[in-house]
């Protein structure tokens, strides 16, 4: 088939129609496998174009004392605030087209796929939950998986012959590892909080969810026992949320699978997205070549309350 070639004008016009009916469409898709939004909470409250954001970590401080009726001294409370700021910076992403593309849909008079900018918006999706689970190098960000200063620790050994590998053990000495690090959280916090976000390596998940407790046909899998019977549910009553996450196989000491604890709270972590991914209007960028751009901006995981979090090591 012979195409004729529209003009250049004519060519951006269309591709410019064609993106006005198409972004919307693919801004209401969900990627099933990107899971950053679902564990860290996002601020999108920052201004767009804004290069820092500005937080505030603050801490309760003093303590009631006895008190005499002719003394001065009053004992007083006060808030520890300490300042922090956190970098935001630019990324992109997009989709193209040529004049033969563009032109041979004009003539055949169809509509242009949404598959390009199908590709973009997931591309984003997936840069976004790697910077928000593993961090980037490039720009000094840190992740929830890997976030300096977190204690990190080994799981118990009391596995056979001294296996800190949860394959090795038992329901309960697995529950153990909960339960003791769980309580490491709620204790080193002062009691003031607890810690219900479980973190693990997909494999990991999966043993726990194909595995029972027993040999009893009725026996629960070792992850729905375990999310009934911890101290966290035992305290509030609320079971214990449990995802399996990439990268945590061996994301502990030594290449080891890692458990990451913690607090999906605000308060004590978030990720700032300032803006959203967008596509800008399209634009001629070649002889032959149009593109219709794609930008978004935003920082690393802020991580404001270390005690909340809690790595073990070792479990794989």
């Amino acid at each position: 088939m012979t195409v004729k070639l529209i003009d250049a004008q004519a060519a951006l016009t269309f591709l410019t129609n064609q993106a006005a009916y198409l972004e919307p469409e693919v801004e209401k898709i969900e990627y099933p496998e990107v899971q950053y939004a679902d564990l860290i909470p996002v601020d999108f409250s920052a201004p767009e174009w804004t290069k820092t954001v500005t937080y505030y970590s603050s801490d309760v401080v003093g303590k009631a004392d006895w008190f005499h009726a002719n003394a001065r001294d009053v004992p007083r409370a006060d808030v520890d605030r300490q300042r922090y700021e956190t970098n935001v910076e630019m990324a992109a992403i997009g989709y193209g087209y040529n004049l033969e593309e563009l032109s041979q849909a004009q003539q055949a008079n169809v509509a242009l796929t949404s598959d390009k900018a199908e590709a973009a918006k997931q591309a984003y999706e997936f840069f976004t939950d790697d910077v928000a689970l593993r961090g980037n190098n490039d720009k000094n960000f840190f992740g929830l998986i890997d976030y300096p200063g977190v204690t990190a620790v080994m799981a118990g050994q009391n596995g056979a012959g001294t296996s800190t590998r949860w394959r090795n053990k038992t329901p309960d000495e697995i529950l153990l590892d909960f339960n003791d690090n769980l309580t490491a959280v709620w204790i080193l916090s002062g009691m003031t909080g607890m810690a219900g976000d479980v973190l693990l390596p997909p494999e990991d998940y999966a043993y726990l969810v194909s595995r029972r407790t027993s040999g009893e046909n009725n026996a629960p899998s070792i992850l729905n026992w375990i999310r009934e019977n911890n101290i966290y549910t035992a305290r509030t009553r609320q079971p214990l949320n449990i995802e399996p996450v990439r990268g945590l196989e061996t994301a502990g000491q030594g290449g080891s699978g890692r458990m990451v604890i913690y607090r999906k709270d605000p308060k004590v972590l978030k990720m700032h997205i300032p803006m959203r991914h967008r596509f800008l209007d399209p634009m001629r960028t070649g002889p032959l070549i149009y593109e219709v751009p794609g930008i978004f901006r935003l920082g690393g995981v802020d991580l404001k309350r270390p005690v909340y979090v809690r790595y073990v090591d070792g479990i794989s």
